[in-house]
């Protein structure tokens, strides 16, 4: 009976690591594309994205953190990254508020699967320490690229 039950396990383990695989097919298995079944729901992009979530009404950081990412990326990654500022109270039914469920001023770099999240960095920084928020912007950009 023990070995029965030995065997049944192996081969519920063997069918659930291949049927992983067929249906990930070496996708990442989380992060912001990820479906709820484990599989990724779009490829893989080599491009890299900066978002910028914000409200309608903004105070001089929120506009100092635009401002400076925006600034820096157009400097120093012209072709190679873009930007994107999104009203997210004006634009409620944006796929993206939705996709990384943005409910605050949110500072994000994407790329596939890989997200990292800078809204505590740019806030701390972008309006008393620009240069160094730009420094830890193009830190992050440079590993992603």
């Amino acid at each position: 009976m023990k070995k029965l039950i030995s065997i049944l396990s192996i081969m519920l383990f063997v069918g659930a690591i291949s049927a992983n695989a067929h249906c990930c097919s070496g996708a990442a298995k989380s992060g912001p594309n990820a479906a709820g079944d484990g599989c990724a729901v779009t490829p893989q992009s080599s491009e890299v994205k900066a978002y910028y979530f914000h409200a309608t009404k903004r105070c001089v950081t929120c506009e100092a953190v635009e401002k400076v990412a925006k600034k820096t990326i157009e400097e120093n990654y012209k072709g190679k990254v873009t930007f994107e500022s999104i009203n997210r109270e004006e634009d409620k039914n944006n796929p993206l508020v939705k996709k990384y469920k943005i409910s605050g001023q949110t500072l994000l770099l994407v790329k596939g699967d890989e997200m990292v999240d800078l809204t505590s960095s740019a806030f701390m920084n972008a309006r008393t320490k620009p240069e160094k928020f730009e420094k830890r912007l193009k830190s992050e950009i440079d590993e992603l690229l």
